[in-house]
């Protein structure tokens, strides 16, 4: 069936076209029921037993939601509990064109399988399309077209025979489409009334406050100015655009990072909550920078925002905020936020904070992430999300309120279940960790699986080779092993080995895009979350000793000057002959007794690696340092019962030192085939403000460190030595650590500066890590590629998609970096939990106005420490008590870095 509309219209040239739009009807549109027995359809989405357990609908049901409840209400459809959900194609177009992020989300659900959201095309079909009437506005039609299409259904699943007839139910907050709704005899609720009666888990009715709802009529917050005004200020320079970032230590305190031209980028400090406006961390804001007599240095007070008070900040706390340090030298760029660009709002983690008042239904919740205001929400469930850890999702913040005002998302378990805190630091910090899907999956190769001769074909068989891999304990995922071994001339062979994880994983299939997307794969204190599929990653790609394994080989011909002779890349097939720990090689090396051919192979490594070490530091190459600890975890529990700091041997610099030689190799080759597609890493060179806190550290001690260059900062780092302080070389070096910018994946067409400041190197890349990194994955198919082993791909000669996929892998690499710090940050608080008092060394890292932030270098703890008495004028007068269970030895307080004995 067809329907056609022809129009003229007028061409810019002044001519006539004429148009004709044909709209195709069809009757063969599937229902996407189990229980339909009218549709000749393949496959069914929507379940036949589809009943949630509700007050309002105890009879099995599905749900058909209009546009408005899916814009205002998504968080509910993703709730796991709600299940068979019809979306009409009208719907559909509605969202896609007035909210992208939410049409993605609503994407998502309908691909979710488990899910059972079936879209059904309304727009198509010959009984539910309907034509727009005189007069009617697109909205109105719009909702009689999901009126029609409630009826239809409800009328077509009523022709089935069943013992229990499903019913359709209309979601709907707009009263005048439930009202005619209701008088067409359809069942309809309002989203609220059908969440409340739920009663399989405790849902909230999610409630949104708006403006008219808050008591307070004070107003404490500038007007936002209008998108027009803020993109005509930047333009004439009036505005700068950031991102904003809050400061964790002080909730009055943030900075907006302005990007310039190249390496011109500025840092605006922002002080004192009306100067803040509402903005929210990783919002994208316009801020004014102020006239410089009005600018101030960073505050040295921690402040933390201590809940529930008046709707404005304390004079006291105005006042701490402002006496920071005094001189021109110590202020910065300082400015306001006058408005919102676009926000970075997502469901936040954290609990609730009960009001006092009995009875109340307004509540603050308090978020995770200390950068994150609270949030005020309302909701008749507080007796039961008390305790709990849940998620929280913003809808405003109004110029009169001091927090922004949002609704309870859903909660996540009890508060300190190791399950729920873990899935917190997960969600918290953006991490992939859903099981992987059947698409995925299905591009696994199939089991029992072998090398074939065709692979044998087109690799190099170096299976005779003594090669073995050196990892820590319980590694399951082996990247990398190696091998060494003299050859005829006097020279070395050494050969470094990687998992050919490209091989199973062929470009831009399901697999492909999911490992892409997850970027790399997480280590948690005692669980893993995989990039790639578990066959993959501890089986068919993992290089165990003893079975043979698909390889990509880099093999360098090395003289005894550790000198590279000749460099050569290949495809392989390898069989290693031992998977050992870090000190099962450091004991083959040291036991002269042992002379087997993989002991001399790892000897001769660690000769050549010493020799390679050497020559990079000469160069300028960076050993910097930050605490690690290892956990012992119980096998039944799986608490930790043991922790001590990671030693480091010297088969940890061995096979670090090749790893490195690896990756610049393959990234000079790759660079030289692909000068302007090549994905490569780099370092920036610090600016010189951020070695303010080791040049304060160092002055301390009457010291100075030259950070002109990597150079002078490594010679300097070396040389500086206190007398019967043997650690304080090591807290420079924490310190140096903390001075550094972030290293970032980029690709070679986009930037000019490859260098990576903390080797030394003029160009790198990653290569050694596939089964962990996708960076790697690409590196191996452009190297592939240059060495005629593999086809290339229009995506992977594309800069910027390169760029844009570079960008992701940053994130990724960010978050997952952050999540690892917080579970051994749990972890280590749960081994604390019941030990009771102990006794160890600490040192107090830096001196706040009101705190002092405090490392014990046994645990790697890092903590704040407030002071008790904020009346007393100075620190030193309470370093000999006891100050919030730690006990600080005498010292004199102007240093910034100290030596303490703590009391935990």
């Amino acid at each position: 069936m067809l329907k056609s509309k022809t129009f003229v219209k007028k061409t810019r040239s002044g001519g006539i076209m004429k148009i004709v739009r044909e709209h195709y009807l069809r009757d063969d549109i599937w229902c996407g029921s189990e229980v339909c027995t009218e549709c000749k359809q393949e496959e069914t989405v929507l379940q036949k037993d589809a009943c949630i357990e509700s007050n309002l609908c105890s009879f099995p049901h599905y749900l058909l939601p209009d546009t408005n409840i899916v814009l205002s209400q998504i968080d509910i459809l993703e709730d796991p509990l709600i299940k068979n959900v019809i979306i009409l194609q009208t719907v559909l177009q509605e969202v896609r064109h007035r909210s992208a992020p939410i049409y993605k989300r609503l994407k998502d659900i309908l691909h979710d399988k488990e899910k059972h959201f079936y879209t059904f095309t309304n727009e198509h079909h010959r009984e539910t399309y309907i034509e727009r009437e005189q007069g009617e506005s697109a909205n109105d039609r719009n909702d009689r077209a999901i009126r029609i299409s409630t009826k239809w259904y409800s009328d077509h699943l009523n022709n089935t025979p069943t013992d229990k007839r499903l019913k359709v139910v209309l979601l709907t907050n707009d009263r005048g489409n439930k009202e005619k709704a209701e008088e067409s005899g359809l069942l309809t609720y309002r989203c609220k009334k059908q969440d409340t009666s739920v009663t399989s888990v405790p849902q909230d009715e999610t409630a949104v406050l708006t403006s008219n709802e808050i008591t307070s009529s004070k107003v404490l917050f500038p007007e936002h100015l209008p998108l027009s005004r803020i993109q005509s200020g930047i333009k004439s320079g009036t505005f700068q655009q950031g991102t904003f970032r809050a400061s964790r230590d002080n909730y009055l305190e943030a900075t907006v990072f302005v990007h310039g031209e190249g390496d011109d980028s500025t840092e605006v400090l922002i002080q004192g909550l009306q100067n803040l406006n509402r903005a929210v961390h990783q919002d994208l804001v316009a801020v004014e920078i102020l006239p410089l007599n009005q600018w101030v240095a960073p505050s040295s007070v921690v402040l933390q925002d201590e809940g529930p008070k008046e709707d404005d900040v304390t004079e006291e706390e105005e006042a701490e905020l402002k006496s920071g340090p005094s001189g021109a030298a110590s202020r910065k760029p300082t400015g306001r936020v006058v408005g919102i660009i676009k926000r970075n709002w997502r469901p936040f983690c954290g609990m609730l904070f009960l009001s006092q008042i009995k009875e109340a239904t307004r509540h603050l919740f308090t978020p995770a992430d200390r950068r994150i205001p609270r949030i005020r929400i309302e909701t008749r469930q507080a007796a039961t999300l008390a305790g709990q850890r849940i998620m929280v999702a913003i809808d405003g913040w109004p110029k009169h309120s001091r927090y922004p005002n949002g609704h309870f998302v859903r909660s996540l378990g009890s508060a300190g279940d190791k399950e729920t805190e873990t899935e917190v630091l997960l969600l918290e910090h953006d991490v992939p960790h859903q099981d992987f899907s059947q698409a995925v999956l299905s591009f696994l190769p199939k089991m029992p699986w072998n090398i074939t001769e065709e692979d044998m074909a087109v690799r190099e068989d170096l299976r005779n080779l003594t090669v073995c891999s050196v990892d820590p304990p319980g590694c399951t995922d082996i990247d990398d092993a190696l091998h060494c071994r003299d050859l005829p001339n006097g020279n070395q062979e050494v050969g470094v080995h990687i998992a050919d994880v490209s091989h199973f994983i062929r470009p831009g299939n399901a697999m492909d895009l999911e490992a892409a997307n997850r970027g790399t794969t997480v280590y948690l204190t005692g669980r893993r979350i995989d990039m790639v599929p578990e066959l993959l990653s501890s089986n068919l790609c993992s290089l165990r000793s003893s079975v043979e394994r698909l390889a990509f080989s880099c093999i360098w011909e090395i003289n005894d000057k550790a000198e590279i002779v000749k460099t050569r890349f290949t495809k392989s097939v390898i069989n290693s002959k031992a998977s050992l720990t870090y000190a099962e090689a450091q004991m083959r090396i040291d036991d002269a007794n042992m002379n087997d051919d993989t002991t001399k192979s790892l000897r001769g490594l660690n000769r050549l690696a010493k020799i390679l070490k050497k020559r990079r530091i000469e160069k300028g190459a960076l050993t910097l340092s930050s605490p690690e600890v290892r956990f012992h975890i119980d096998s039944e529990t799986h608490d930790p019962i043991d922790l001590q700091t990671k030693e480091l041997k010297e088969t940890n610099s061995m096979v670090e030192e090749f790893m490195l030689l690896a990756n610049i190799s393959v990234a000079q080759k790759i660079y030289d085939e692909f000068s302007e597609c090549a994905l490569l890493r780099k370092h920036p060179a610090p600016p010189p403000s951020n070695y303010d806190i080791l040049n304060k550290a160092a002055k301390s001690k009457d010291m100075v460190i030259h950070t002109d260059s990597a150079k002078a900062l490594a010679d300097s780092l070396d040389a500086a030595q206190v007398d019967g302080f043997p650690y304080f070389n090591t807290l420079l070096r924490i310190l140096a650590t903390r001075c550094m910018m972030q290293a970032v994946y980029f690709c070679s067409g986009m930037d000019s500066d490859f260098h990576h400041y903390g080797l030394a190197s003029p160009i790198y890349t990653h290569f050694t890590s596939p089964i962990r990194r996708y960076s790697d994955i690409i590196v191996h198919r452009l190297l592939a590629v240059a060495i005629g082993a593999d086809s290339t791909y229009p995506d992977l000669m594309d800069k910027h998609k390169q760029s844009a996929l570079c960008n992701n892998l940053n994130y990724r690499h960010k978050m997952a970096q952050y999540a690892q710090r917080a579970s051994v940050a749990y972890h280590t608080q749960l081994f604390f939990k019941s030990r009771g008092i102990l006794n160890e060394e600490g040192f107090i890292l830096f001196v706040r106005k009101n705190a002092i932030i405090v490392l014990i270098p046994k645990f790697g703890l890092e903590g704040t420490v407030f002071f008790e008495n904020k009346d007393k004028p100075s620190p030193k007068l309470i370093f000999n008590e006891e100050i919030s269970g730690v006990s600080v030895a005498p010292s004199e307080p102007e240093p910034e870095v100290k030596r303490a004995k703590l009391d935990r």
